[in-house]
Formats: structure tokens, sequence, C-alpha cells
């Protein structure tokens, strides 16, 4: 299986593989093009890897830098540090070692969640925020049932709080992790074949480790910290573009209609969850008409 490196050297012609040190934390990231910084942030369960097919037409304009999380692919994995706030601090130090100035900034799952603290937390720094089928966590996720509801079309995010239970889950999936990345994978597309076997393989590398589940788990284990730091957030400013399947579309528009002083919709039809593998050049032409 291929390594970040060799990923890079083999399917992105132009982008660099790097790594730096801040906030305590080593952070891996992938850049490439040249413009206004676009830092793009994935979610769980997958890594910098998620934007691999529109990184190439984004940076026709922009300077992409595409980064593994604290705690995600080859990024470092410490005990601490995954709320979120702390997450997108991470982000800003980065854009600062790299002397970004304003940047754009785009999240998709927990990667959104980052993308929005960052805006909220650094206005100055952020130019517009695109989130990808994902809000924040606010208090609305203590609502969320624990039993699938009969009747109800979606799919129960057992995950959500699996992922809350520390040691056990690390225990029983390392070395299995592909079990339960297959499972997302099958539950969240429409089309399946949009996430290929390589994909799947890329992923399960970068979350097959006890330290991996550990740390993943840990940006789940922080959603209290996490509800509690948006409550006192003042509304985003910056333009805002939220790009949502059906099923993310209205808990976007929700949390933006409290979150955000403005924000454009954009609906992308036929997909599922990952926007980014099915409908890449959907997700490309609408993140480019926004942010030009």
């Amino acid at each position: 299986m291929y390594t970040d490196q060799e990923l890079v050297q083999h399917h992105l012609t132009g982008f660099v593989n790097k790594e730096t040190e801040v906030n305590g934390v080593n952070l891996h990231y992938v850049e490439g093009g040249s413009g206004q910084p676009l830092v793009l942030i994935p979610g769980w369960p997958e890594t910098w890897w998620a934007y691999h097919k529109v990184m190439p037409l984004l940076a026709a304009t922009y300077r992409v830098i595409a980064v593994d999380l604290r705690g995600m692919g080859s990024s470092g994995k410490p005990l601490e540090g995954y709320d979120k706030k702390n997450m997108a601090k991470d982000i800003y130090e980065l854009t600062r070692q790299l002397n970004c100035g304003q940047v754009h900034i785009c999240g998709h799952d927990i990667g959104a969640h980052v993308a929005f603290s960052f805006a909220a937390n650094y206005p100055d720094a952020t130019a517009k925020l695109v989130m990808l089928d994902t809000p924040h966590p606010d208090a609305s996720m203590y609502q969320l049932p624990m039993l699938p509801v009969p009747g109800l079309d979606y799919t129960y995010p057992w995950w959500l709080a699996f992922n809350q239970v520390k040691a056990l889950p690390e225990a029983l999936l390392a070395g299995r992790m592909r079990l339960v990345i297959d499972w997302v994978f099958k539950a969240l597309l429409q089309d399946d074949r949009s996430i290929s076997d390589f994909d799947k393989a890329v992923y399960s590398r970068a979350y097959d480790s006890e330290a991996g589940i550990r740390a993943s788990n840990a940006w789940y284990q922080a959603f209290t910290r996490d509800i509690q730091d948006i409550a006192t957030y003042n509304k985003v400013t910056a333009p805002v573009l939220c790009i949502a399947s059906a099923a993310g579309y209205d808990m976007l528009q929700a949390s933006l209609t409290q979150f955000a002083t403005g924000f454009n919709m954009e609906l992308v039809a036929d997909s599922g969850h990952f926007l980014l593998a099915e409908k890449p050049g959907a997700v490309a032409h609408a993140l480019l008409s926004f942010l030009n």
C-alpha cells in the first residue's frame, strides 16, 4: 500500500507532501497550486485523500492545502486536545507558519466542525467558509435517537455512541477497522462504487491501529465540550456556503440559521454523505463558483 509520499507522487502531479509541528502536534498536509490559500479538512473515516479528486481542479486557481487533522492519518495522535476549538487552533497556527494571511477554509464531516470553529474563533483570518454535509455539534445533538425510529428513512448513526466509549473500540477493532470502513461507505454512499477498494485500503491503513482508532474516537468524545463552546461563539460573519446531500441539507440549514449571519445552500442531488467521492465535479463547481 502506498505511503502518503507515494500517493502524491503517483496520483497528484504538482503537489508536495509535507509536515510540520504546530500547537504541540505534528500535522501532515499536502500542498499544491498558487493563489489565495484554500485549506481543505477531511473527516471520519477518511484522510486528506478524501479530496484527491477535486484537488487538481481547485489548484488551478488556489493554493490548496489539504490537512490531516490532529489524530488523523500521518499527523500526530496525542492523548488530548481533540475539542474542535483546539483543533482549529492547530489549523490557524499552520496557516500562520505558512504565511497564508486570510484563507478560504473548507471542511467535510469532522473537518466541517473544525472549519466552522476556525471561522468562529479567527474571523480576521477567514475569507470564506465552506461546509460539506455536516454542521458543528450543538445542543440539538442531545436529541439524536438512541434507537432506530420505525418508519423513518435514515441511517441510524450508531457510531456516534460507539465512538464515545473509551478503550473498548480500539481493543475490538485494531487490525479489523476495514470492517467498519466498508460498512460506513456502503451505508452512506448512494453509489458505493464511488470509493474504490484502493481508497478503502488507504483509509484502513490510516485507522487500523489502536492509536489511530483511539485518536479518531477522541474527536467524538469531545462533542460535549464542542457543544459548550459553540454556545459561547459570536455568529460567523464570513460568507458561508453549505454543500449538502439530501440527508444533510436540513441539518446544515438549521444550524447555520442559528450560528451564521448569512449563508448559501447548495444541494448535490443523487449523492450520499461522501460528496467528494460521489460528485467531485459538482462539489468543485459549487466551491469554485462561491470562492470566485
